[in-house]
């Protein structure tokens, strides 16, 4: 007789992180995307779904660990979906939820600031007198 396998259960909660400043919006956004590799996540999520090895590949400094760790968190959070692709053990796509699209303008928003910010800094570098202008 042939056993169906299921995915484990796991053993982490799925209650989201408590808001450390009761009422504010700010860190409530800070609590579900804040973090080293979050928004970098939702970025590569928003162009199109992945498996768990897709993402590690186009995330090298992300070590197993964090990557399902940070997973979880924004699953917990409802930004993430997770899609396993057939009996277990099966490939497991990620996916963006609709709320998680919601999120998609402000990672660009958030990735063009960095990117002139590292203009800045590069220019500040160089001694430019414009170095620490706006333009």
């Amino acid at each position: 007789m042939r056993s169906i396998k299921t995915a484990p259960a796991g053993n982490h909660s799925r209650r989201a992180r408590p808001n450390p400043v009761s009422g504010c919006p700010l860190t409530a956004a800070l609590a579900a995307l804040g973090g080293k590799w979050k928004l970098i996540i939702v970025y590569w999520l928003g162009e199109a779904p992945k498996h768990f090895a897709a993402l590690r590949q186009v995330m090298p400094g992300i070590s197993q660990k964090v990557l399902a760790q940070q997973l979880r968190e924004l699953m917990t959070d409802g930004i993430v979906h997770r899609q396993p692709k057939g009996p277990v053990p099966a490939p497991v796509e990620y996916s963006l939820t609709d709320y998680g699209r919601s999120v998609v303008p402000l990672v660009e928003d958030v990735r063009l600031w960095g990117k002139e910010h590292l203009a800045r800094l590069s220019s500040r570098r160089d001694g430019s007198p414009d170095a620490g202008r706006l333009r």
